[in-house]
């Protein structure tokens, strides 16, 4: 039988998986979890895919946020390709704040697409309805070759609109909260059935990271999830799958010692230099699920009036202790690979240990029952890049979260 040609997309060629290939994307998973945990004897297939596999740092993109990091691991490029610069942003045509969740957003075509297009069976699995879409745009599930759905609404699926009727149903478990770590659960679990009665090509696992906003590495709630997700990546494993282990981010406190949490409020600052309202502060990690995170994070865009004195605001703002990041936005859609027309006229990012937010009256911040944890800046770009197959990978910066179906096809077609 001849070859499969190789898939190409967005200006790279990808190779036909002859077995399974399967990316998982830990939300929030900065390394020491997984070091902790193995430390401890509690990922024993991961330690053992260490031994024989391919283990690395990558970078992930900045902002380094769910939406953009998913989206540039699920098309191969960074945002300014892609288009999708943050879970949120400001559509100044519209004067409107809006979720960047839906599909018009996005200006590059998937892997899966193209993979799906070529023949490919293609399975797509989030934890939080938010991706969904976006992952499962260009996919078609009328021949059955594509699988694409949420654990969020899994008791809402359709064969015509998601290539499983049911999944909650079908996979034998109730549709979990939101906000738990059974959540990321659902996935692995549904990714290991899918692997087992479907066998797709290509198959994207993406968790949430609820528990990593939570619990700092070595906490026994994040060494739980950790062991959890070791028993579905040895399922995976033995199944031949070639897998790659990545994450969108990484996670860092972000609080004082008492607890506190540790927030510059930008817009404040902002208001008192310029006048009230004058310019406009945008927090990209804004999405309908901050319970966890009170939508600061370590990455800010601002919008400023007419006129206003650029050099002299980024100026002051470097200023400001907790300020890592202070520039313009030509000088930040180069060093960062973002689009031009979606990042206000100045980017923001915070030290390890700040968030930014925008006024402090606008941040509802009762529902963090614990010290803050974050991630958006560059601190937080460090993720893992693991590989059950032996390959010759570069180190960050070189190699990035979005190389992950590359390497898995890669590795795949061997």
């Amino acid at each position: 039988m001849p070859a499969h040609p190789d898939v190409t997309v967005n200006g790279r060629a990808y190779p036909w998986p002859r077995v399974p290939a399967v990316v998982i994307c830990l939300d929030g998973c900065e390394p020491a979890y997984l070091e902790i945990a193995m430390a401890r004897g509690l990922m024993p297939t991961l330690a053992a895919m260490r031994a024989r596999g391919t283990f690395r740092t990558a970078h992930s993109v900045i902002p380094s946020f769910t939406n953009p990091n998913n989206l540039s691991i699920a098309t191969g490029r960074p945002p300014a390709v892609h288009g999708i610069c943050g879970n949120y942003l400001y559509e100044p045509e519209t004067g409107q704040e809006v979720m960047m969740n839906d599909v018009r957003f996005l200006r590059a075509p998937t892997i899966f697409s193209a993979f799906h297009a070529a023949g490919a069976r293609v399975a797509v699995l989030t934890a939080k309805d938010k991706l969904r879409a976006l992952l499962g745009a260009g996919l078609s599930f009328e021949d059955g070759r594509a699988v694409c759905l949420s654990s969020e609404r899994a008791d809402q699926t359709t064969a015509s609109a998601n290539g499983i009727a049911d999944a909650s149903r079908w996979l034998g478990r109730p549709v979990p909260p939101v906000y738990s770590a059974e959540l990321s659960e659902f996935v692995l679990a549904a990714g290991v059935k899918l692997l087992a009665e479907w066998r797709p090509d290509l198959m994207y696992l993406s968790t949430t990271d609820y528990i990593q906003h939570k619990h700092a590495p070595g906490d026994p709630v994040a060494d739980a999830f950790c062991a959890m997700v070791d028993g579905y990546l040895a399922e995976l494993d033995a199944m031949g799958a070639a897998v790659v282990l990545t994450a969108d981010h990484g996670m860092k406190p972000k609080h004082h010692p008492d607890g506190t949490p540790a927030v510059l409020y930008a817009q404040d600052l902002l208001d008192g230099w310029l006048g009230a309202g004058a310019a406009r502060v945008i927090l990209p990690i804004t999405d309908p699920y901050v319970v966890h995170h009170g939508a600061l994070g370590s990455f800010a865009t601002a919008y400023l009036p007419e006129g206003a004195d650029r050099a002299a605001i980024l100026a002051r703002l470097l200023a400001e202790p907790g300020i890592e990041v202070a520039i313009g936005r030509e000088e930040a859609a180069a060093r960062f690979e973002l689009p031009t027309d979606r990042i206000g006229d100045i980017v923001l990012t915070s030290t390890g240990g700040m968030t930014i937010g925008t006024s402090a009256h606008r941040h509802d911040l009762a529902a963090l029952t614990e010290p803050l944890r974050s991630h958006g800046g560059l601190t937080e770009q460090a993720v893992p890049f693991i590989l059950n197959r032996r390959l010759d990978l570069p180190d960050a910066p070189a190699l990035r979260n979005f190389d992950a179906f590359l390497y898995a096809t890669t590795a795949a077609a061997l």
